[in-house]
């Protein structure tokens, strides 16, 4: 496990969390989900299947941050979880997939350097830090956990446009050198735009520029 600056009282620790201890702590993970993105009171319910299906997927990896007891021990089963991430490896018959293809294709990308972009990859699926430990550090901790050892040649991340890129996930994923692979693309049954990142691996444990390569999307359409 890797302990962490003492802000929270006790700190926190990055620990690896394995399928099934996620799928024991799923309640726990997804009311981290909904505190971090605001959504609202409910939303766990609908997206507790699809996170349970995920962890069976080829690849799957998740790792979380927890709160140890007064004596600094971790009882996976118990502890109190403050951030979760996790991901894995990116296939042709995924959804998601299917969708950063489209995108891809649409702002410009040849269909030769889409493919070839989707063929090795980790999509990283889920980070988040609850509102009470946000700004301490722990989702850059957490993303070099999860991504230290990945065998993929890249990783790829979907995450909302805000304004001027001006929240702590994009400082998060400009500071470790993730670039632009589609922008300003809604996904199909959403309304909200999103971006696509990306950036080669293995990520270096200092920030860094390793970006991916390909046609930048156009910057019109910035949702307000």
């Amino acid at each position: 496990m890797t302990a962490l600056r003492p802000h929270l009282t006790p700190a926190p620790v990055v620990v690896d969390l394995p399928a099934a201890a996620m799928r024991s702590r799923l309640p726990d993970a997804l009311s981290v989900y909904v505190a971090a993105m605001a959504y609202p009171r409910g939303t766990e319910h609908h997206r507790a299947p699809m996170w349970s299906e995920h962890t069976t997927r080829p690849g799957w990896q998740a790792v979380a941050a927890v709160l140890p007891d007064e004596h600094g021990r971790v009882d996976l089963a118990t502890a109190p979880l403050v951030a979760i991430a996790y991901g894995y490896h990116g296939a042709p018959q995924q959804w998601w997939h299917q969708q950063v293809h489209t995108g891809m294709r649409r702002c410009g990308w040849s269909e030769r350097a889409a493919r070839e972009l989707l063929s090795d990859y980790f999509e990283l699926t889920e980070l988040h830090v609850h509102p009470s430990a946000q700004g301490r550090g722990l989702g850059e901790v957490l993303l070099g956990r999860l991504l230290a050892e990945r065998p993929e040649r890249s990783v790829l991340l979907s995450t909302p446009e805000v304004p001027r890129e001006s929240n702590r996930a994009w400082k998060l994923y400009r500071r470790r050198g993730f670039t632009d692979v589609v922008r300003h693309f809604v996904f199909a049954g959403d309304t909200r735009a999103f971006a696509v990142l990306g950036r080669t691996l293995p990520m270096p444990a200092e920030p860094s520029g390793y970006g991916l390569g390909g046609p930048r999307a156009p910057e019109s359409g910035s949702p307000q």
